[in-house]
């Protein structure tokens, strides 16, 4: 007599689809983060910082004005808070999109860091 293989559980089956459901979403979700962005800027648009939507600064501009002026102590400090303010927004946005993706739902493992 032959051993048979045991059967998977239905239920089993139905949470390993679904996981690897939500690692296929989670990836093309962080892909798509990659390519959105969120701009910031600080004293009244002189300096303005891009992040995408994974955090990563994209891009800075500064107002020629402010680094003519010779204060850069002053630019260093708009620069830092553009920055801040964009790497807050990104993260925002990515949370957000991780709401959407669980459905709300809290999840039985920990969705990744950025």
């Amino acid at each position: 007599m032959g051993r048979t293989q045991p059967e998977m559980n239905p239920n089993f089956q139905q949470i390993l689809q679904m996981s690897q459901q939500v690692q296929a979403r989670l990836s093309q979700l962080q892909t798509e983060l990659g390519q959105k962005t969120v701009s910031c800027s600080s004293g009244g648009g002189m300096v303005t910082a891009t992040a995408d939507g994974r955090g990563k600064l994209r891009a800075i501009k500064i107002d020629p004005e402010v680094a003519g002026g010779g204060d850069v102590e002053m630019l260093e400090e708009l620069v830092l808070a553009a920055v801040s303010a964009a790497q807050e927004r990104a993260a925002k946005l990515y949370e957000e999109e991780m709401k959407k993706l669980s459905g709300g739902f809290n999840l039985p493992f920990q969705l990744p860091e950025f």
